[in-house]
């Protein structure tokens, strides 16, 4: 595969240069195998539509087809649940989840991994914390009844977020 430079001009990074070195969905790490394409995700609604508004030309047309998106602001209705489950991004920084090649944290990291952008130690870093968020498959699976859509539905919606499909749990 010949190597991409990609050159990102949005409202959080100016002039922000990536490398694409592995071919658009493959070479994944063997252990992150996401329920959830970009495109679903953003269909089903994810951080209150608040996500991806400024930079959508970065990425394929087809991903924000029926996407549910809030250019004015977060609006928790559009997300699959209805819930608000996410915190501010103010909270990411603190926390330190936020790397400075992803300022808009995982979904921007998984997006770009996906469309071939490899950074070993991010990359591994990111895919640790995707597999640390399973720990609400299980509490989900030990809580409610299968099928209940009803039953923690915030902690569903964070799944929706990292990409697992918390609807058949």
């Amino acid at each position: 595969m010949r190597k991409r430079t990609v050159t990102i001009n949005d409202k959080m990074q100016k002039g922000y240069r990536y490398v694409l070195s592995a071919a658009v969905g493959r070479g994944f790490d063997p252990e992150f195998k996401p329920q959830l394409t970009r495109a679903q995700m953003l269909r089903l609604g994810v951080f209150g539509g608040r996500y991806m508004t400024d930079c959508r030309r970065e990425f394929p047309k087809s991903w924000f087809i029926r996407a549910k998106l809030a250019p004015r602001g977060r609006d928790a209705a559009l997300n699959f649940f209805a819930v608000d489950a996410s915190q501010p991004l103010s909270e990411w920084r603190r926390k330190g989840w936020i790397h400075n090649d992803d300022p808009r944290g995982w979904f921007q990291w998984y997006c770009r991994y996906y469309m071939g952008r490899r950074m070993a130690h991010e990359d591994k870093r990111q895919i640790g914390r995707w597999k640390a968020i399973r720990r609400h498959v299980r509490q989900i699976q030990k809580n409610c009844e299968p099928g209940d859509l009803l039953c923690r539905s915030r902690q569903r919606q964070a799944l929706l977020h990292w990409a697992y499909d918390s609807r058949k749990i």
